[in-house]
């Protein structure tokens, strides 16, 4: 019985593999154009975020002769290093300094806008429902209807205790 499960758990894994590697092939081949890379996120990334202030790696992994030249210099004194240099090294270690990561942006603009949109739409759709796909109200929903229904039921002295007919004078005809 062993062997059975294995011979068929070898056989599903065959078949899963197999269709794997259809399905990229039909995919790669149904887009006219490059199929962009999968990141893989076990790697450490570079990220610019406040709350922590060292990302896992540094901005620049690809160092030109100029940036070896300078990292070499960077070993040395900092004393004997220009501003320049100071801020061309810090630049290869980050992308942004903390005030140009806390610099607003306008995009709340966009949220806004976003949303005023959204709800304009709705709007139009209810308004739309509201004339086109609703049916008109009833006629008890007019004022005679309603003053008739409203005399009926005090006339039938519906719920006398706590609601509205409690309200009313029987003995005057009016309310309290």
């Amino acid at each position: 019985m062993l062997r059975q499960t294995a011979v068929h758990m070898r056989g599903l894994l065959a078949r899963r593999a197999s269709a794997a590697v259809t399905s990229s092939s039909v995919r790669m081949a149904s887009h006219g154009h490059e199929v962009s890379e999968t990141v893989d996120m076990s790697r450490p990334m570079y990220y610019d975020r406040v709350d922590v202030p060292l990302p896992d790696k540094p901005y620049k992994d690809l160092l030109t002769d100029a940036d070896k030249t300078l990292k070499q210099k960077e070993k040395g004194p900092w004393s004997q290093l220009s501003k320049e240099e100071k801020i061309a090294l810090y630049r290869l270690m980050f992308h942004q300094t903390y005030p140009e990561m806390k610099q607003k942006t306008s995009e709340w603009k966009t949220v806004l806008g976003g949303i005023f949109f959204f709800l304009g739409f709705t709007g139009l759709v209810v308004w739309w429902q509201r004339i086109y796909v609703y049916p008109p109200l009833p006629k008890t929903f007019e004022g005679d209807s309603q003053a008739m229904q409203l005399k009926r039921m005090l006339d039938m002295r519906v719920n006398p205790v706590q609601g509205f007919s409690a309200k009313w004078d029987y003995e005057k005809g009016q309310w309290k």
